[in-house]
């Protein structure tokens, strides 16, 4: 009974397929593009063999371009080496030329008896003081000052400093009276002695200005007026600074430093001529 004859099937209206998706008019645009595109992309071509070889291999151009390249640099970096050089020594010679002309040749005696000149202080670093044994107060604050500054500075720098006390009292500080004296400060004092004459040529070449007399009095009573510096001197014997009783340790430790670091730098080591 529930036959349908093959006319009436036929007859029937016909309903679109489930599967089939309408699309709108910009998604079929966008395939077409897609398809069009896929369709046409080109296909990565084989390397001939003389290509692959040359992948990760010297040319002979390419070697020469390398050295060439090499050459330049080198004698780019030697010109630019040399040239700071010479910058450097110009700086050194400007700042050797604004330095005060302080120090100079003189010939003392040590408090040992042997002679000492300008020339041993040649390959240390120098710190000159000029006093008297009897200086009440201001020359041993002085000379302690100066074995603070060696206490410090050579365990960091090494045994490169040589501190120096010239008596400007020659009537009285006799080589063993200087070196008695000198015990209670650090041991690498040397003491210098010498007379009148000779004290004062010293002391001018230090600009140091003291008041003993020409004849005074061996076993007189008396005070030395004299001027209150500590004179840093290069390995070279030149000048470099005069610290003044108002400067510290501290800031002639940084001085030292920055001194020292900078020969160095130019000379190669801390003493070096």
């Amino acid at each position: 009974m529930f036959a349908i004859s093959r006319r009436a099937v036929a007859t029937l209206p016909k309903r679109p397929v489930a599967s089939s998706v309408h699309l709108g008019r910009y998604e079929q645009s966008v395939i077409r593009i897609g398809r069009r595109n896929f369709s046409h992309s080109p296909r990565r071509q084989a390397q001939s063999p003389g290509e692959r070889n040359a992948v990760g291999v010297f040319t002979p151009i390419s070697a020469a371009l390398f050295i060439a390249t090499g050459v330049g640099l080198f004698f780019y970096f030697r010109y630019e080496k040399q040239k700071l050089l010479e910058e450097r020594e110009k700086e050194r010679n400007s700042r050797q030329y604004g330095r005060p002309q302080v120090g100079g040749p003189f010939s003392l005696t040590k408090s040992t008896g042997e002679p000492f000149t300008d020339k041993n202080l040649l390959g240390k670093w120098s710190l000159v003081y000029f006093g008297f044994t009897n200086c009440p107060d201001i020359c041993p604050a002085e000379l302690d000052k100066v074995g603070s500054v060696l206490d410090q500075v050579e365990p960091e720098l090494g045994k490169i400093f040589m501190p120096v006390f010239i008596s400007v009292d020659p009537a009285r500080d006799t080589p063993d009276r200087i070196g008695r004296y000198l015990t209670d400060f650090h041991p690498s004092f040397v003491g210098l002695v010498g007379s009148y004459d000779i004290i004062k040529a010293a002391c001018k070449a230090y600009r140091v200005y003291f008041s003993t007399p020409p004849n005074a009095d061996p076993n007189g009573d008396y005070l030395v007026d004299h001027s209150i510096f500590v004179y840093l001197m290069d390995p070279e014997g030149r000048f470099v600074e005069a610290f003044g009783q108002s400067a510290d340790s501290d800031q002639i430790i940084g001085r030292i430093r920055e001194e020292v670091a900078e020969w160095e730098k130019e000379r190669g080591g801390k003493t070096a001529l």
